[in-house]
């Protein structure tokens, strides 16, 4: 697994406090990484291949 530093906007953070704490993590790191995992999926990043 891979960790990375990563600076999110002050108006980015605080829809990440309202509207996504509790329904996609509890901690921020947990909350950033479904996030992540979400644009990749919806991006067609996530496929199986074959």
């Amino acid at each position: 697994m891979k960790r990375v530093l990563v600076s999110i906007p002050d108006g980015a953070w605080e829809i990440i406090e309202k509207e996504l704490r509790g329904k996609i993590g509890e901690r921020d790191s947990e909350i950033i990484r479904n996030i992540v995992l979400a644009y990749l999926s919806e991006k067609g990043y996530l496929k199986k291949k074959g």
